[in-house]
């Protein structure tokens, strides 16, 4: 475990220097301070615009480092030749791959909840209301959901050629799995078998990301607080996928060859 939570330290100590978290913050926190300043004549469905705007700009930086983050480690670790001395140390692979998630699980739950935060005391100034237990289920809820993004984004860095190819694919099947995959069951039932079976099991099968994003409703309508077994359900649903790639990951790059070439 102190292997594992050693080579989570390095991929910490790697998002330090890297300016995309920066970035990603200072645009978040601009649209956030604008919705807090804002009036436009004391209309509030404008300003409720505003605050789910901001809301979504925080979810589409949170993937945007996500998926970098993860995309590049393996990849980056293999060009620069630094995986040989790594795996002689001996490191198994198996505590490279969960090294490697944790760092870029960490990260990703450090940026929400410095988003959150600062998004929750803005938008709480202005509407002298801070519903912050909205806010912890809404954050980890987000955190959780992060996990099979990252899981899925260190698999197909063992699969693919490139990062960039990589991180194309997953902004598709994550952006794919938000706006349509709540609707593909509905769409099976309309259609003829064999087309309706094979949308079901693909319904079934993927990790339905998009439950998540409707927790937004939380902060975004002061809706009331959902039942904390539920919170425990989608825990456990999310932590299964996530650890099912993770194992999947790891055999593959256990059946991986490195070589020097």
């Amino acid at each position: 475990m102190n292997t594992v939570l050693a080579l989570a330290g390095v991929v910490i100590k790697e998002m330090y220097r890297r300016k995309d978290f920066y970035v990603l913050f200072v645009l978040t926190a601009l649209l956030t301070l604008l919705t807090g300043s804002t009036t436009f004549f004391n209309d509030d469905k404008i300003v409720g615009y505003l605050k789910e705007i901001c809301l979504l700009l925080i979810w589409v930086a949170t993937l945007v480092i996500a998926l970098t983050t993860s995309a590049r480690q393996i990849p980056a670790e293999r060009e620069s030749r630094t995986i040989f001395p790594l795996l002689a140390k001996p490191v198994t692979r198996l505590q490279v791959v969960l090294g490697k998630f944790f760092g870029c699980w960490l990260v990703a739950g450090f940026t929400i909840v410095l988003f959150y935060i600062f998004f929750g005391v803005v938008t709480g100034a202005r509407e002298h209301h801070w519903p912050w237990l909205q806010y912890v289920q809404a954050a980890w809820l987000h955190w959780m959901m992060l996990g099979v993004v990252i899981g899925m984004s260190l698999l197909g860095s063992l699969v693919f050629s490139a990062p960039s190819v990589n991180v194309t694919i997953m902004f598709i099947i994550v952006g794919g799995i938000l706006t349509l995959g709540e609707h593909l069951h509905k769409v099976a039932l309309r259609m003829t078998e064999p087309s309706q079976s094979i949308l079901s099991a693909l319904y079934f099968l993927i990790p339905h990301v998009e439950w998540a994003f409707k927790f937004r409703d939380l902060i975004l309508f002061d809706q009331p607080l959902i039942p904390w077994s539920a919170v425990g359900v989608a825990t456990v649903y999310w932590g299964a996928y996530t650890a099912a790639l993770l194992l999947a990951a790891w055999l593959v790059f256990r059946r991986k060859t490195l070589t020097l070439g």
